[in-house]
């Protein structure tokens, strides 16, 4: 008789320690994919996360009403859970260009399996209530809870995102809580009511979920065809990003995390805006420095000029800095300038690296996402400005991608009056590209005066940029914006200025 208790207590804490994992993923999976879809990480992450502990509290409340049955209910709970949290993925990337109301649905989702994990927690605790001391029954249910949200916490970035995606993830995890629920039937099946008939709504549930997983990749192709309207020839989910490339008659463009990253049509004109002005005025352009740009097309814009020696590029993201070394179509697109032997890549976050670095350099050239969120926010910041100043040479120049003046003129001149408190001589300017409208950039020099429109060298060649930088250091009055605050890390107002304005369009 002890040693079926103890396999009936072991297989019921291993149960709280399976519903822990999957619901902490579920909810990660949740948040990632609102992040993705609708951008602003941190909000996403915020109103998830805000939204599933409510939800489970609702759960707990109304697990006092659950008195008869209770073995059959969690099992009936531990397969709805399976199926709702392994299918969410799947649904809401279905249903993300098809519904008006996505931001309710995503919601709905995540109370709705927060509420069935609520439930489960003290729905167990009242199965062994008899059965256990109270004590250790408290402990050893939150001992397993909490060891399997660690478990989640660190296998969902390093592993589980870059090798299954979000919708296998999701998928997996509805598997594994199902799985749990057919252990429970065949092993306990003396203690259960109409076990067969649990059997059977288990195993058909595990089965539904491992079809849906087995096509996952062909579902995921549809919905992002969907969104993006155009022919997906290569996507991946790395530890950071969604990166999907896509193809439409002669136009290939690149997506992060949905957001467009470039167009092959017109992205000559942002990185020759971006390059040449900085690398035409500067005194010096031996040792030029890349933050971001893991594209490589800002390195095959600076590989024109002869002066160049050494090229140091520092992007996050090694699936995308590989992906731009391998793949023939973007190798196209950057001449191969990632496999240039004046180019070393380093794969590790720019603000750390800024601060260890111990090399100087002429020019550096600064092409981050935009500040949709305090992770790239921290990378426009009077801090991280004021460290990249120490590994510059005494006559360096600098320039930063500074989003669109005409949509975001907020967050334009916030970046521009940040670098002006770090650097003696700021000015900015912009051009017009047409996947993106008027984009916008700020120039600074670190140690001497100069005039911006003074040329120390050019190239030929180039499509756009002819070398006459006051032709782009007009503003209309519709791309001015006063009364700015600087961004520091404690205030990320920038984060906040981008938000508002983007999230108007």
């Amino acid at each position: 008789m002890g040693k079926k208790f103890l396999k009936f207590e072991f297989l019921l804490l291993f149960a709280v320690f399976t519903i822990a994992t999957c619901g902490l993923v579920y909810e990660l999976v949740a948040g990632t994919l609102a992040s993705y879809l609708l951008g602003d990480s941190v909000k996403q992450f915020s109103f998830i996360i805000g939204v599933y502990l409510f939800s489970m509290g609702v759960g707990s409340y109304f697990s006092k009403f659950l008195t008869k049955n209770m073995l059959n209910t969690f099992v009936e709970i531990e397969i709805l859970v399976g199926l709702i949290g392994g299918l969410s993925s799947v649904l809401l990337f279905l249903l993300f260009e098809s519904v008006q109301s996505f931001q309710l649905i995503l919601y709905f989702l995540v109370f709705v399996t927060g509420c069935l994990v609520g439930l489960e927690i003290p729905l167990l605790m009242n199965i062994l209530k008899d059965k256990v001391e109270f004590r250790d029954l408290v402990s050893n249910v939150f001992t397993f809870d909490y060891i399997g949200a660690l478990l989640a916490s660190i296998l969902f970035p390093l592993i589980l995102v870059p090798k299954l995606g979000i919708m296998g993830t999701s998928l997996f995890f509805g598997m594994i809580n199902i799985s749990i629920a057919i252990v429970l039937c065949f092993v306990l099946k003396k203690e259960l009511k109409k076990a067969y008939l649990l059997r059977g709504k288990a195993i058909f549930s595990f089965l539904l979920l491992l079809t849906v997983f087995i096509f996952s990749d062909q579902i995921l192709s549809y919905s992002e065809g969907k969104l993006y309207g155009e022919n997906i020839i290569y996507s991946n989910s790395t530890q950071y990003q969604r990166i999907v490339l896509t193809h439409n008659k002669s136009d290939y463009r690149l997506y992060l995390n949905n957001n467009l990253q470039f167009s092959s049509a017109d992205e000559y004109r942002y990185h020759e805006a971006l390059v040449h002005p900085v690398m035409s005025m500067a005194k010096k352009a031996a040792n030029i420095l890349v933050l971001g740009g893991g594209d490589g097309l800002a390195v095959r814009e600076i590989l024109k000029y002869k002066d160049v020696k050494k090229i140091t590029l520092v992007d996050l993201d090694e699936g995308m800095t590989k992906l731009f070394k391998t793949n023939k179509v973007l190798t196209d697109f950057n001449q191969n300038s990632l496999n240039n032997p004046k180019v070393t890549v380093y794969n590790q976050d720019a603000y750390i690296w800024a601060k260890n670095c111990q090399e100087k350099y002429d020019v550096v050239i600064i092409d981050f996402p935009d500040p949709s969120n305090y992770s790239l926010g921290k990378l426009y910041s009077l801090n991280f400005y004021a460290t990249v100043k120490q590994i510059l040479t005494p006559d360096a120049t600098i320039v930063v991608q500074t989003t669109s003046p005409y949509f975001a003129p907020k967050s334009f001149w916030c970046i521009n009056k940040t670098m002006m408190e770090v650097f003696p001589q700021v000015d900015a300017y912009h051009a017009y590209v047409p996947s993106f409208g008027e984009w916008g950039f700020t120039i600074a020099v670190n140690g001497f005066k100069t005039n911006f429109n003074q040329v120390n060298r050019q190239v030929q060649g180039l499509k756009f940029y002819n070398y006459q930088f006051e032709k782009l250091n007009y503003f209309s009055k519709d791309m001015v914006s006063k009364d700015i605050e600087i961004n520091r890390l404690d205030n990320q107002i920038l984060v906040r200025y981008f938000d508002e304005e983007w999230g108007k369009l």
